[in-house]
This record gives structure tokens, C-alpha cells and sequence, in this order.
């Protein structure tokens, strides 16, 4: 069989369950890494739900060990040895979530294992959210030296209150979900393996009340989150980087980070209690 005849792996897979359509990040081997490909499977999933008539909510997931680690490190340096910067691909992303945060569609977001950087900015972007007990989440950019690229310097604060937040960006710590409760952000904490369960049981919830009302309700909220804001600040975020990327050689730090990186690089080093 030759190689152009073997099909790419697969990134994303959806199952419907009723009028919940449940779409599971599948690079696993890669902690559901964001890449170009898993970007595309994602909009262009969003996109068939919102003219599928069967589909009332979505509920987003991640196979294997770990809900999204971020976007993929290896896909940056990629970019960088080919003459190009991540802006572009970041920008991508950032429409991404924003496409999440603007669908008339309710969204459940399910963390488990990890959920940083780009995988809480999906989640920051999402009308609910569940953890299932001791998932890590954390903003992490800065352990690379990056700036985030797809909205949480936009949304952090806003959603889980100025102090968290901002300590959350400027160490990069990754704390246990059970921190953010008090926080209001997310909905509920589930025992470990039972996370799905509990993000189908809000995402059913959220279908049985679809309808006009719900689909204008939704609009009228991105309005009063002062939209033209928000994209602006997301404009300021992406260009914050690329200036960021210019004037600091930061695939040095990434070579460095998988050179020297731990088995688990992602255990907290730390912080507030």
C-alpha cells in the first residue's frame, strides 16, 4: 500500500446521544495537543452541528489521560524552522474558541487529567463546565515563556475572578479543579471516571430548554459581555505575542523544555493555597 493511500489519524471523534452531540478530542498520545488538524475537525464540527436540526447542545472531551494540554509545542518549532511565526496558526485557534463562545448551541465542556493553556481557553469559552476530581488547570504559558494566543488573558479574570486569574497567568501554576469551585466557573466537581456522565446530564439539561428563547438569550449574553471589547482585546492578545516571539528567542525555551522535561511536566511546582 503506498502512503498516499493511508488515511491521516484521526483527531476529533463525535457520538449523539439524544440531542447532545459529543465531540472528543483524540490525540491522546499528544494530551489532545492542539494542531492545524485537530483545529479544522473542531470548526468544522461546530459548524455542522449548528445547521444539524438533531443537535440541541454539545458537550466537548478528551481521550486518554487528559482533557487538552495546550496547543502543540512541536507544531511551534515546526512553524519557526520553517521561516514562519505561530501567529498565524494562533489566530486560528483564537477564532476557534470564540467560534465556541458565539454558537447559538449551549456547550459542556468535560475536563479530566490536565486542561492548559489552549485546552482552558476552549474551556473559558464554553456556557458550563465539570471536572472530575484532581484535574490540573492552569493558564501555563509562562513556564515556556509564552504569552497565551486563543483568549485567556481576555476571559481568566473575568471568568474565575481578578486575583485567581491573574496569578494563574503570571506563574503558570496548574491547580486542582477543586480550587475553582468557590470560583462559580465551574459547574461541578465529579468523582474520577464520572465526569462524562455528569457533562451529559448538564448538556441534556441545556437541550431540553432549546428553543428561540435559548438561542437569543445566548446572543443577548455575548452582547452584554461587550463583544467589540472582547474581539479587540483577543487582537491585542495575538499581537502581544508575535511581538513577544520576535524579540525573545523562544524556540531556544521550547528546545530546552523537551530536552530537560519530565516524564510529568505538567505537575504544579506550587503557589497560593
Amino acid at each position: 500500500m503506498s502512503d498516499a493511500s493511508i488515511s491521516p489519524p484521526q483527531v476529533l471523534r463525535t457520538e449523539q446521544h439524544g440531542g447532545v452531540r459529543h465531540l472528543i478530542l483524540d490525540r491522546p498520545r499528544q494530551r489532545n495537543a492542539l494542531n492545524d488538524r485537530m483545529i479544522e475537525a473542531l470548526a468544522t464540527a461546530l459548524s455542522d452541528a449548528e445547521v444539524d436540526t438533531g443537535v440541541q447542545a454539545l458537550m466537548i472531551s478528551g481521550a486518554g489521560r487528559s482533557f487538552c494540554a495546550g496547543a502543540d509545542l512541536q507544531h511551534f518549532l515546526a512553524l519557526h524552522d520553517s521561516g514562519q511565526t505561530p501567529r498565524a496558526f494562533l489566530a486560528t485557534v483564537s477564532a476557534l474558541v470564540r467560534q465556541i463562545e458565539l454558537t447559538d448551541l449551549p456547550v459542556v465542556a468535560v475536563l479530566h487529567g490536565h486542561a492548559v493553556a489552549g485546552g482552558l481557553e476552549i474551556a473559558l469559552a464554553c456556557d458550563a463546565v465539570v471536572a472530575e476530581a484532581g484535574t490540573l488547570i492552569g493558564d501555563g504559558h509562562v513556564r515556556n515563556q509564552l504569552l497565551p494566543g486563543a483568549g485567556s488573558s481576555v476571559r481568566l479574570r473575568r471568568k474565575v475572578g481578578d486575583a485567581l486569574g491573574r496569578w494563574l497567568l503570571l506563574t503558570g501554576e496548574l491547580l486542582p479543579a477543586e480550587r475553582f469551585l468557590a470560583s462559580g466557573w465551574l459547574h461541578a466537581v465529579t468523582e474520577s471516571g464520572c465526569g462524562v456522565a455528569e457533562g451529559h446530564r448538564l448538556a441534556s439539561t441545556l437541550a431540553d430548554a432549546a428553543g428561540a428563547g435559548q438561542a437569543a438569550t445566548k446572543r443577548l449574553l455575548a452582547e452584554l459581555d461587550d463583544r467589540p471589547a472582547v474581539d479587540d482585546g483577543l487582537r491585542v492578545e495575538l499581537d502581544a505575542f508575535a511581538r513577544h516571539w520576535a524579540a525573545h528567542d523562544i524556540p531556544a525555551e521550547l528546545h530546552r523544555f523537551f530536552a530537560t522535561r519530565s516524564p510529568n511536566p505538567l505537575v504544579p511546582q506550587g503557589g497560593p493555597t
